[in-house]
């Protein structure tokens, strides 16, 4: 079979970056140099993202961050696309690589127990086991483990306060509770079993390389895995072997939609879909099919339009979320004038 001309790399590593900044520069020219598109981001607690290219620029960029402080042993995942899955190249600065709002949790100090992806269908099979998904709800919507728990969170900064909401439930049956914990790549689930030892539970364990390796290693007539695995790029899913599912992403919510739901009338291209068509006003609709109109006319040119990227559909959603906290919060403060 002829391989996909594209490679895309997922990688994380919680490491100590001494000065982010003094890294980012040479990483981004020679990500430029190489013609690597996605995203990479840069704190003091390590390197996280996913980037795509020929297989020779990875394999470059690939060394370079290998070189960095504690990174020679980075967990790397590879999958192939037929065309480039992400629109630009960023390489960012920020307080944690994955956000979850802890500052006492410091994953490159204490963590949970790894779990290959050959053991771990006897661990989450085991009845004593609790199996937590730490990924968000629009992620478990289309797929995930047998038996295992969704905490409908948002955003993985909210993940902290549900589980300390729901520790008596989940916790109360057993004096020594064990849980495994998963996410698409692994930071996800490394960072909470960070969190939970933080917690004082101390028998956690996590999947080592994410659903993403549980899908290339195991065979589906094996798997306790159902249904697709939600992926932060153009592809929008993949399956077993990795192999590029059927989902598309709503470019109104970012959403990601199965055949029936690309068949509802409440359906749109980039305008809505069945998720979100109840959260928007007419001028909203409006300016959405305007914007997916200028999209497809760029996209016609051989261009790219602004706003037409994953990373940007997420911006766009949390700067609406902000705005609407933001009038909550206005229309509750002129109530208590009132």
């Amino acid at each position: 079979m002829t391989a996909l001309p594209i490679r895309v790399a997922a990688l994380y590593k919680f490491t100590r970056f001494d000065d982010p900044a003094a890294i980012r520069g040479p990483l981004l020219a020679l990500c430029e140099a190489q013609g690597i598109a996605g995203t990479l981001l840069l704190a003091e607690e390590g390197i996280n993202g996913t980037i795509a290219g020929t297989p020779e620029a990875i394999d470059a960029v690939l060394a370079h961050i290998r070189a960095l402080p504690g990174c020679a042993d980075i967990e790397v995942k590879f999958s192939g696309a037929a065309e480039m899955p992400f629109y630009r190249l960023k390489v960012r600065l920020k307080k944690e690589i994955v956000t979850l709002g802890e500052p006492g949790v410091d994953p490159t100090q204490d963590v949970g127990t790894y779990v290959d992806p050959a053991e771990w269908n006897a661990l989450i099979a085991d009845p004593d086991t609790i199996v937590i998904d730490t990924r968000n709800d629009y992620e478990v919507a289309i797929g995930q483990f047998e038996g295992a728990i969704d905490p409908e969170t948002p955003s993985f900064r909210d993940f902290p306060a549900w589980f300390r909401g729901q520790r008596a439930k989940l916790l109360g049956r057993t004096n020594k509770p064990k849980v495994a914990m998963y996410c698409t790549g692994g930071i996800r689930c490394e960072k909470s079993t960070a969190f939970l030892k933080a917690e004082g539970i101390e028998d956690v364990y996590h999947l080592k390389g994410g659903i993403l390796k549980y899908l290339e290693d195991i065979p589906e007539e094996e798997s306790l895995w159902r249904g697709e695995c939600f992926v932060f790029d153009e592809r929008v899913s993949v399956g077993h072997g990795l192999k590029q599912g059927p989902y598309v992403l709503c470019r109104a919510c970012r959403y990601p939609l199965g055949p029936e739901e690309l068949a509802s009338p409440e359906y749109e291209d980039g305008v809505s879909c069945p998720h979100c068509i109840a959260d928007r006003t007419p001028e909203q609709r409006v300016r959405y099919a305007e914007r997916q109109k200028q999209a497809r006319l760029a996209r016609k040119r051989g261009e790219q339009h602004v706003g037409d990227s994953h990373e940007d559909l997420r911006e766009r959603r949390r700067a609406e979320k902000l705005a609407a906290k933001e009038a909550a919060r206005k229309a509750a403060a002129e109530q208590d004038d009132g």
